[in-house]
């Protein structure tokens, strides 16, 4: 397309001041303020049932949040049921035992019927248990007590942070006592020299990215489910999100953290040294471990300096191949300030533009990219940017495209892809694949999944952060089929398998994924896995039925 039908689209494309980027974008910006903001006009009572659910200290929840626990007032069915588990040998709750627990917390122990619901359901409404016990610990000595105590009764826990994991992870297979991190929520320090921040594990990952802010600084790591989500949750399912490409995964920026093990006991790794190289990294063991090695309550971690100057380019490309090419190119002209590199098929745009009303800043195309640079020098970084915008229009790379610099609109753009999740679950039952593959095969089984399930499914969507390789592969259907699943599942891990990926990019295994993880580890590793497990764990009393596999599976 000729630069000069993107320059009238959009007039961002060669004139870079903010007055012009503010006056060409503004009519598009309040389109998509106005179509978000209808779809979450509350009813007092559904405003009061929500406002119950929040954990103390938080004043609000994000749209993606919001709409999600709407969902977990539903009915879902018991995993239990739907998956035929058995339950293991674990001992059940007695009144003995909560006069323990509310001697331990006065007022932070929760048996009521309704207030345990949203607990029990994860937001997807995928997976549900049937926990008849909340605890809501503020220290990390309170979740010793409860552990110690746990172990010797043989009462199986369930960690819980913002329950927002998409595996089945976060909620109890049957009625694991919840021990919920919400209350441990305080920030313990902050070095504004080394910008090392360590805080308690209930810690909301956007509430820590605006106290950072303040500071000058940001967290390494942006999710969509940043409102609700803990950062204690983030690195024990080590969390990827949009920031990878541009900060790393959190086994780098978490320099130490402190755990409770099954028996209680505290291991306290909370280093603030970005080199310390004596003995095993013990660390290492809980990020990823889904809870089922311990408790992670406080983390220590290594945070950037806020950049000075943010843009963000929302492009059109005519094909998968020129979303690759463009990649290439942008790593090329963009180097250091290239701080995001995201995709989505307009299958995703239908979704966000049919069920959130969302609208499409540019003309439609079979894919999109949303491009984030962030540096020190406003100036250096639009030379950059303009450089290779005009390099991918006059390469046919682009067919149409629309930038922002101010972060309200960033904030409009971006909503075009972190919303994406959001839109499915109103689109039915989904069935989510999030999968890490060799770039240039990464739509590859989007294409093949279509054409295997036929009209079986509903919508087949990929999307996802194609500058580390992670495919979020989406299935929706009007409800849950098992013959749908069985169409799915194992293929779509052998397809992975294949080509060498990993089945579980940045989700982690949860309950739903660990009889494949097979397929991305060989038996001898899971085998060692399995023996840590047990070493840290003998009674399997913590986040049971998750994660690995049974030694006799």
């Amino acid at each position: 397309m000729a630069a000069s039908i993107l320059v009238r689209r959009c007039q961002v494309w060669h004139c870079w001041t903010p007055s012009k980027l503010q006056a060409g974008c503004m009519r598009k910006a309040l389109s998509i303020q106005t179509g978000s903001a209808a779809m979450y006009q509350l009813k007092k009572q559904e405003a009061q049932a929500l406002k119950r659910q929040l954990p103390s200290g938080i004043s609000h929840m994000p749209q993606r949040a919001l709409h999600s626990t709407l969902l977990c007032f539903q009915e879902v069915m018991l995993t239990s049921e739907r998956y035929e588990v058995q339950r293991l040998p674990f001992a059940h709750v007695s009144d003995r035992d909560l006069s323990f627990f509310e001697r331990l917390m006065p007022g932070r122990v929760i048996t009521d019927a309704d207030e345990l619901k949203p607990f029990n359901v994860d937001w997807l409404k995928t997976v549900r248990g049937c926990s008849k016990v909340l605890l809501k610990p503020r220290t990390t000595e309170e979740v010793s007590e409860v552990l110690r105590y746990c172990n010797e009764r043989n009462l199986a826990v369930n960690p819980q942070g913002g329950n927002t994991g998409l595996v089945g992870g976060s909620v109890p297979v049957f009625d694991e006592i919840i021990l919920s991190t919400a209350l441990m929520n305080q920030v313990i320090s902050f070095n504004s020299i080394s910008g090392i921040l360590v805080c308690q594990a209930g810690c909301i990952l956007e509430n820590l990215n605006q106290y950072l802010e303040q500071q000058d600084y940001i967290m390494p790591l942006d999710l969509a489910a940043k409102g609700s989500c803990h950062i204690g949750g983030n690195v024990a399912t080590n969390a990827g999100g949009l920031r990878l490409l541009r900060y790393g995964s959190l086994r780098g920026t978490v320099l130490g953290l402190e755990a409770v093990l099954a028996d209680g006991s505290i291991l306290n790794c909370l280093a603030s040294l970005r080199k310390d190289n004596t003995g095993y990294d013990l660390k290492q063991l809980f990020i990823g471990s889904e809870g089922t090695l311990g408790i992670v309550t406080a983390v220590s971690i290594l945070c950037p300096r806020k950049p000075k100057a943010v843009n963000l380019a929302f492009l059109g490309c005519p094909s998968f191949s020129q979303v690759l090419r463009t990649f290439t190119t942008c790593k090329g002209m963009l180097g250091e300030i290239l701080s995001a590199y995201e995709f989505m098929d307009n299958e995703c745009m239908k979704l966000v533009r049919r069920h959130l009303k969302l609208v499409n800043p540019v003309a439609e195309s079979p894919f999109y990219v949303l491009i984030e640079t962030s540096g020190s020098n406003s100036a250096h970084d639009e030379e950059k940017l303009s450089n290779f915008l005009d390099h991918v229009m006059t390469s046919n790379l682009v067919a149409d495209g629309t930038l922002a610099s101010e972060d309200k609109k960033i904030k409009m753009l971006w909503a075009l892809r972190e919303r994406i999740t959001e839109a499915l679950t109103c689109d039915g039952y989904v069935y989510k694949y999030d999968i890490s593959l060799p770039v240039e095969k990464i739509y590859d089984l989007v294409t093949d999944m279509r054409a295997r399930l036929g009209g079986s499914a509903r919508t087949v969507v990929g999307y996802g952060h194609l500058g580390d390789g992670n495919l979020h592969l989406n299935i929706t259907a009007e409800s849950y089929s098992h013959s749908l699943l069985e169409a799915i599942e194992p293929y779509v891990y052998e397809w992975t398998s294949q080509y060498r990926g990993s089945i579980s990019a940045e989700h982690g295994l949860g309950f739903k994924k660990k009889h494949y993880i097979h397929y991305s580890k060989p038996q001898k590793a899971v085998l060692l896995m399995q023996q840590f497990k047990a070493m840290l764990d003998p009674k399997g009393i913590l986040n049971p039925y998750k994660t690995l596999p049974v030694k006799s599976e």
